[in-house]
């Protein structure tokens, strides 16, 4: 096992749930203002999954005021606090990069039992 192996086992997180693409999760991020840090939570779809291992990244994203944001968190990330799993979503698809264009009750993913 070479050194760059070891250095990348040592961050990665042991606590995440199990999330795909096409689930509403909430994920919870530490936000620093001034000296003080702060909680705060980032609600939407899951439309893309990137990389794997240490360097794996993932898309959130919501609808804020009739305007479309899109925010890419990595995985294992130690300001990540914690990620909740709303809803799971059921789509035949690796990314879902085809939500930007659509808008309202479009947008809606079927939710699997």
């Amino acid at each position: 096992m070479n050194l760059i192996d070891v250095i990348e086992k040592e961050s990665v997180k042991e606590n995440l749930p199990e999330f795909g693409i096409g689930d509403t999760v909430k994920v919870y991020y530490k936000i620093k203002e001034g000296n003080k840090e702060r909680i705060q939570g980032y609600e939407g779809t899951v439309i893309a999954r990137k990389n794997g291992g240490v360097r794996e990244n993932f898309t959130v994203r919501r609808v804020s005021f009739g305007v479309g944001v899109e925010r890419t968190f990595p995985l294992h990330s130690p300001k990540i606090d914690k990620i909740e799993v709303l809803k799971r979503g059921k789509v035949r698809r690796a990314k879902l990069f085809y939500l930007r264009e659509l808008s309202g009750k479009a947008t809606n993913i079927k939710e699997q039992r």
